[in-house]
């Protein structure tokens, strides 16, 4: 990465976030009030780790390899939960988001590089929302695959339905469709009965993994789907709606709430992915159906297989729930990365628009062209080129919150760089093991 320019001036730039410290901290409440008040972030941050791109690579691991991936999910969250806690950091210490810390800190041919592929990202996300919501609606209502890709272009409408209430409502709207999900997979689990043993030996990390390129291909394709390089971009503006005392003690407090809130968000979005891996192993692997990657697959074989029609239902609207939530932070991940790359302001149903108008083209093409079959590797693929951009928003992200100069006592020590770049280096390897297999 390219050297640092000049330092950018003490005074913070303002972030874009439209809720921008209106949510206030009170000052010397007990832990649990000033933790509630935290609260809400990091759910929305968590809803990018269980997207359907999630379900589609969860499923075909969990079918196909039983509980070994379930290393996988694991350690892809846990790097999340460092991730998302050096990207909060950015965000209360340094004062800018990660896109207006690039923009201020680098030249501006490679803040313009790096803007490029942050909204390749954000288009490769949104393609797995359109396709996952469209299924879902295929599955529950009937609705053809390729009239349920059109449908999703109306999601515009509940975002700016939702912002007219305030940023705490947006949150609330988030965090109850994230118990659906939640609530869904429990119900889910006690119906499928898996092997928990089996379950807790695939937390191991197996050498298999990195030998047999199929499975290497599905566990990169499982650190794209959870490790979001937007989710870095969008923690770090929408932290600064809460209002924290503006001293070195207000920071160091609201680092600490805003870590606390998103490691715990991020413990429920483990629960979900490694559910959706574990009922694949223990409904489909355990029967022999290793070849189950398609979603609607799933769908079909859950009520013959679970004994219960009530189990296909529920797996469709927990797919629906997850659609229409990544669908919300989505959106406000593409505000703020055009905005804080470009100082360019636009309406959000223009720049909804244009996001999911370049997601919906090429997934009516592949549905027409190849049918329902092509929807679920679509939404695959869609994972791994996520996971190939993560390095170009994970290296600036560690470089910056290490930069005494931008966040002076509050920048990272010896032992927490070192974890960062070891988390940095791994991605990186990950993916260049997966071009040289590809290639």
């Amino acid at each position: 990465m390219p050297p640092l320019t000049e330092p950018a001036p003490a005074v913070p730039a303002p972030t874009r976030s439209d809720g921008h410290r209106s949510i206030t901290v009170p000052d010397g409440a007990s832990f649990w009030r000033r933790l509630f008040a935290f609260a809400g972030p990091g759910y929305l941050i968590a809803v990018g780790y269980m997207d359907p791109g999630n379900w589609a690579t969860d499923l075909a691991g969990g079918s196909a390899y039983g509980y070994t991936l379930l290393s996988v999910v694991l350690l892809s969250n846990l790097m999340a939960m460092v991730l998302q806690a050096l990207s909060a950091r950015l965000g209360i210490a340094g004062g800018l988001d990660l896109a207006q810390a690039c923009r201020d800190r680098y030249p501006r041919p490679v803040a313009l590089m790096l803007w490029l592929l942050c909204e390749i990202a954000i288009i490769a996300c949104d393609l797995a929302e359109v396709l996952g919501t469209a299924i879902a609606l295929k599955l529950l209502f009937g609705m053809p695959l390729v009239w349920g890709v059109c449908v999703t272009g109306l999601d515009v409408f509940l975002i700016l339905a939702l912002q007219r209430y305030g940023f705490r409502k947006l949150e609330a709207f988030v965090v109850a469709l994230l118990l659906v999900i939640a609530g869904s997979f429990v119900f889910e689990l006690a119906l499928a009965k898996p092997d928990w043993s089996a379950a807790a030996a695939g937390l191991v990390p197996s050498g298999r993994i990195l030998r047999d390129p199929a499975m290497l291909y599905i566990a990169i394709g499982i650190m794209g789907a959870t490790v979001m390089p937007h989710n870095l971009y969008l923690h770090s503006s929408i932290v600064q709606t809460r209002a924290w005392r503006e001293d070195d003690a207000g920071r160091a407090q609201a680092i600490r709430m805003a870590t606390i809130d998103s490691t715990i968000a991020l413990g429920l979005a483990f629960f979900i992915n490694a559910a959706i891996l574990m009922l694949a192993a223990a409904t489909f692997h355990v029967a022999g159906h290793t070849g189950v990657a398609e979603i609607d697959e799933a769908y079909r074989l859950l009520t013959p297989l679970l004994g219960g029609a009530a189990a296909s239902i529920v797996f469709a609207v927990a797919l629906l729930a997850s659609g229409q939530n990544s669908t919300v932070t989505g959106t406000l991940a593409g505000q703020i990365v055009m905005e804080g790359f470009l100082h360019l302001r636009i309406p959000v149903w223009l720049r909804r628009m244009v996001t999911r108008g370049l997601a919906i083209v090429p997934a009516i093409a592949v549905v027409a062209g190849t049918g329902d079959a092509g929807a679920t590797k679509l939404l695959i693929l869609s994972q791994v080129v996520l996971s190939l951009q993560l390095p170009f928003a994970v290296f600036p992200l560690i470089q910056f919150v290490g930069d005494r100069d931008l966040m002076g006592r509050f920048a990272i020590g010896p032992g927490l760089r070192v974890l960062a770049w070891s988390i940095a280096a791994a991605i990186f390897l990950l993916n260049a093991v997966l071009v040289y297999g590809l290639l």
